[in-house]
């Protein structure tokens, strides 16, 4: 027998670090995952509403000229 009996209780040590470390490297790829998501959001919104007011110049162009 060991007097200090931590022979047992070293075992689930080394797994806890190991487990914190997954717990923050998913929780990194999330926030990762979130920022790249947001950038895509504001790109697209960006795009469309640049979409958006080209198609309403061109309709104020049409209605400019059936109005002459």
């Amino acid at each position: 027998m060991e007097p200090s009996g931590a022979g047992r209780k070293e075992r689930p040590r080394p797994r806890e670090p190991t487990a914190r470390l997954e717990k923050a490297k998913q929780k990194s790829a999330q926030q990762e995952l979130k920022q790249r998501q947001r950038a895509e959001i504001y790109a697209l919104n960006r795009v469309m509403t640049e979409l958006e007011q080209q198609q309403f110049d061109s309709f104020c162009k049409q209605m400019q000229a059936s109005g002459e």
